[in-house]
């Protein structure tokens, strides 16, 4: 259960993920702050500061800076859509981050693959007792509301299964991974990767300098092949902002 004393970053890269948890916010304050509108108010039982960060991983590291510094925000959650790394995560799958890597950090010879220069960190792990309760929220959500949520149209549509939830590696780069020669690669040089996304890990490396505790929690939307820009909009719009706001606001509820 979140704690009173938290203060929760909430990032979302696009408008839709977001509007259904600014709706209900409680008491609602808002201040613009370099291009991007943060909310402040009650969710549930916790306070919380909502942000659109816009997509990749500069504009979300600026964001997460911000939240951390201006809005004095104890946690932060990322949450989103992210093209399925691995054979056995399906779209409408949850994936929530154990670690996080930025796949297009390459400063080789100097430095190992993925290693961030002078940090000596490859990969940043999430915050254990942020991301266990995330599961939590995340496999109650996929019990208890996800199956009444879409219509059997609507998951024929974008030939959606029984959700799950997984608990693994995302990867983040500065691309839309649309080949399946490149997740070929990722996966082969990133061993039990999940997913792929362009924002998480940057917001990772900044929680990581400023000691902040941090989840990243992803609804996949495709396979990350040459198929993924399909529809990729609408799945957005009809089933990801429909479970991040079950999720975050399970998250967010006392109890």
């Amino acid at each position: 259960m979140p704690t009173p004393e938290m203060h929760l970053g909430l990032i979302s890269a696009m408008e839709q993920e977001q509007t259904g948890l600014l709706a209900l916010l409680q008491s609602p304050r808002r201040e613009t702050c370099g291009m991007r509108e943060y909310v402040t108010g009650m969710l549930g039982g916790t306070r919380c500061t909502c942000v659109l960060s816009r997509w990749g991983k500069v504009a979300a590291a600026a964001t997460a800076t911000m939240l951390i510094e201006r809005f004095g925000v104890t946690h932060i959650l990322f949450t989103g859509v992210a093209g399925a790394a691995s054979r056995g995560v399906a779209v409408g799958d949850i994936v929530i981050a154990s670690s996080l890597v930025q796949h297009d950090m390459d400063a080789s010879p100097f430095f190992p693959r993925f290693e961030i220069p002078l940090l000596g960190v490859a990969q940043f792990a999430a915050d254990a007792t942020l991301s266990e309760r995330l599961a939590r929220a995340a496999q109650r959500f996929v019990e208890q509301d996800a199956p009444t949520l879409l219509s059997a149209d609507e998951r024929s549509a974008f030939s959606m299964r029984e959700a799950r939830v997984h608990h693994g590696i995302i990867a983040s780069g500065d691309q839309f991974i649309g080949s399946q020669a490149r997740l070929d690669m990722l996966r082969e040089q990133l061993p039990g990767l999940l997913a792929v996304e362009m924002e998480g890990a940057a917001v990772a490396q900044v929680c990581h300098e400023f000691g902040l505790p941090f989840g990243v929690v992803r609804t996949i939307s495709d396979d990350a092949n040459e198929h993924a820009p399909v529809d990729f909009m609408r799945f957005v719009e009809r089933v990801a902002s429909r479970y991040t706001l079950g999720i975050v606001t399970r998250f967010c509820m006392p109890g």
